[in-house]
């Protein structure tokens, strides 16, 4: 039986508010940039941005899962870290974190002159878990191949999505910002249901249609 994909066209925290998870349905999301937030300050996202991953840990079912893939930037001038501003988040709901892995989006070395070569990629619980029976590695060399500008490598994709799938027992893989949809592909992939929500409609199209080889 195939799995099911669904993508709505809808602003991603309204969407959570109205609609309760399935049971089963972790997520695995990159949240925007500050520079996708139209007309916000920095400031103003940062409180957003605090806000949306309470959100999520809130929506989630006790014993599932949130992954959050995010890659610092920096925005005149100021350097935004924004794997402190998930934990911070976490840390003030009193979730717990699972695990905190370094993706290199470009070579280790590389010199990068504007947003950093790497990215965070941090699973949170809203509940005490025991330590992963099949720990990977701390640092993942290459993300893997992007879909788009903005995507998450699909290296990473298959990492967060398995870890779920594996060791939490997700059978739904939820993106509330899906972008062209390579959580989804990858969550599909792999026999996991998925569901994506983004505001574009030429982005949820792209979601929908995006297709993935299955592994030999």
């Amino acid at each position: 039986m195939c799995p099911n994909r669904t993508v709505v066209r809808a602003e991603a925290l309204g969407w959570l508010a109205e609609h309760p998870a399935p049971e089963g349905a972790s997520v695995v999301t990159s949240l925007p940039d500050v520079s996708e937030l139209s007309g916000a300050t920095l400031d103003a996202w940062r409180a957003w941005f605090s806000g949306a991953v309470k959100a999520i840990l809130g929506w989630i079912p006790e014993r599932q899962v949130a992954v959050f893939y995010q890659s610092d930037i920096r925005f005149r001038g100021a350097y935004v870290d924004k794997g402190y501003l998930v934990m911070r988040a976490a840390e003030d709901v009193g979730a717990h974190v699972l695990w905190h892995k370094i993706v290199c989006r470009r070579p280790p070395g590389t010199i990068a002159m504007g947003r950093p070569s790497f990215s965070h990629m941090i699973a949170l619980s809203r509940v005490p878990r025991p330590p992963s029976a099949r720990p990977g590695p701390d640092v993942l060399p290459d993300a893997g191949e992007m879909t788009w500008s903005r995507a998450m490598g699909l290296a990473a994709c298959e990492v967060a999505c398995r870890f779920l799938a594996t060791e939490i027992g997700a059978t739904v893989v939820v993106d509330p910002f899906c972008g062209q949809g390579a959580v989804l592909a990858v969550a599909n992939r792999l026999g996991l249901d998925a569901i994506g929500v983004d505001l574009s409609a030429k982005r949820c199209r792209a979601a929908r249609s995006l297709s993935l080889s299955v592994p030999a």
